[in-house]
């Protein structure tokens, strides 16, 4: 009788769970002040499944980022659709970014950019809307280095904007 239970038990556990489970929509945005260079350094990670999907669905075309099949014009709408999706204001200004390249990591792309000419800044307003329009449990969540000063944002469809202060 224990044997029959366990086995039944065994058998439906992946069945039930299968109806549980749900995708994780999220990207990852860190920024750190570097004083010496007087930049604000951006990472960017977005799971390539997701941003190929949003791609093919905007532009209506196949995306196949990190392949032999990838090409420079891929690579240069990518980074236009997050410059598009992707907004700063530091001290009240919108920043100007330079666009420094991106490589991959198994599955996500990371994207290096920079603000340059900043001095200090007390005030850091991001917009991310990446994937926003794509996925409803979408989550692009911000974290901002000054000196030893960690803060971060979690940004979604309802609320994608958000504004960190500091104080030197």
């Amino acid at each position: 009788m224990k044997f029959i239970k366990v086995t039944l038990i065994l058998l439906l556990f992946p069945l039930l769970t299968a109806f549980t489970s749900h995708k994780f929509y999220v990207s990852i945005t860190t920024i750190e002040y570097a004083p010496k260079e007087q930049t604000l350094q951006l990472i960017t990670k977005i799971f390539l499944d997701d941003i190929e999907d949003a791609m093919e669905t905007r532009y209506g075309r196949k995306f196949n980022f990190n392949s032999k099949k990838e090409t420079e014009q891929d690579g240069e709408i990518l980074k236009e659709y997050v410059f598009q999706e992707l907004k700063i204001n530091v001290n009240g200004t919108p920043a100007t970014f330079n666009y420094i390249g991106k490589d991959y990591d198994i599955d996500v792309v990371k994207l290096y950019v920079e603000i340059p000419n900043i001095k200090s800044f007390n005030s850091i307003e991001v917009e991310n809307k990446v994937l926003l329009d794509m996925f409803d449990e979408q989550q692009n969540i911000i974290h901002i280095k000054k000196y030893d000063t960690r803060r971060s944002l979690i940004l979604e469809k309802q609320n994608p904007k958000g504004l960190l202060n500091f104080s030197d």
